[in-house]
């Protein structure tokens, strides 16, 4: 497995899933070319780039904790509508890497094994493309939610959901912070402030969405929320901890830009080895809240797959 998300453990086939995922996305974008006009090549080259797919795959699976059913090629055409509220955080996520990769942020040429969005097609094509693809992930989850019968606040509740944790207050209020954060000093509590908001809010986002379309109790999406801040905070430390030890062949960027851009990480602060016991420490955290779901399988492979990814 080498901690990329692929797994047949569970009765929730991550790897088979992700493809039925990928497929939908990609018939999704097809269908809407008309649409989007000049938007459609480098919103397809950013999109449908390989990736992990954590985030649409902890929707599915905080979905089967509540509901336990699995997501698959085969289920009923309304209740394939959740692939469709899977995308909007894919696509939010996507939107936040085209933007971070742009030279006048991270500066990136290389993003999930190949040239950059901005490399490709410029970087005024690039900051386009990243601003289209957020009210495109509020369309797919206006999409999702009519396949499902949802009703009408549910839709409104996973629209908000997902972009006051994009916003301000989250995903992009922490890039701000960690921009404002390069070459200074930093402790533990202010880093990881940071990587609540940058990289946590999103995945806890997910995880509640998922929680909300299966009409899970304000108990369970709580719980299901708690589990996504816990992991995204995990997810980070091992990012750092890859930012350092990874392969750019495997992991499909370049390695040591933490340093070169002057961020403080967790393993700046901790070391490689407190780094690794912060991250076991919180997965312990994320488990803990999935103990009483009635179906927490898949969240707990994915949970352990994360610790152990290698990019």
């Amino acid at each position: 497995m080498h901690g990329t998300l692929d797994s047949t453990v569970t009765g929730m086939d991550l790897a088979r899933v992700r493809e039925t995922f990928d497929s939908r996305l990609a018939a999704w974008l097809d269908s809407r070319r008309a649409a989007e006009n000049q938007a459609e090549h480098p919103v397809r080259y950013a999109v449908l780039a390989p990736g992990k797919r954590i985030r649409p795959l902890l929707l599915l699976a905080s979905w089967r904790a509540i509901t336990g059913r699995t997501a698959g090629a085969q289920m009923p055409a309304h209740l394939a509508g959740v692939f469709d509220l899977a995308a909007a955080p894919e696509l939010v996520h996507t939107y936040s890497l085209v933007h971070d990769d742009l030279p006048c942020m991270d500066d990136d040429e290389l993003r999930r094994g190949r040239p950059t969005v901005h490399v490709v097609f410029g970087t005024p094509t690039a900051v386009i493309t990243g601003a289209f693809l957020i009210p495109l992930a509020v369309l797919a989850i206006v999409r999702g939610a009519s396949a499902m019968g949802l009703p009408d606040e549910v839709a409104g509740e996973l629209v908000c959901t997902l972009m006051v944790r994009a916003g301000g207050a989250g995903m992009v209020g922490g890039q701000m912070l960690d921009l404002e954060a390069e070459h200074t000093a930093q402790t533990i509590e202010s880093l990881e402030n940071i990587h609540r908001s940058k990289t946590g809010c999103l995945i806890a986002a997910s995880c509640a969405m998922g929680g909300i379309a299966a009409a899970g109790t304000p108990a369970q999406v709580a719980r299901l929320t708690r589990f996504g801040e816990a992991l995204g905070l995990a997810f980070q430390a091992v990012d750092d901890i890859l930012d350092v030890t990874g392969s750019e062949e495997v992991m499909g960027k370049r390695g040591g830009r933490d340093a070169e851009l002057g961020k403080a990480t967790m393993t700046s602060l901790r070391g490689l080895a407190g780094a690794r016991a912060r991250a076991t420490e919180l997965i312990d955290q994320a488990l803990a809240e999935l103990e009483e779901l009635p179906e927490p399988d898949a969240l707990r492979e994915i949970a352990g797959l994360v610790l152990k990814r290698d990019r």
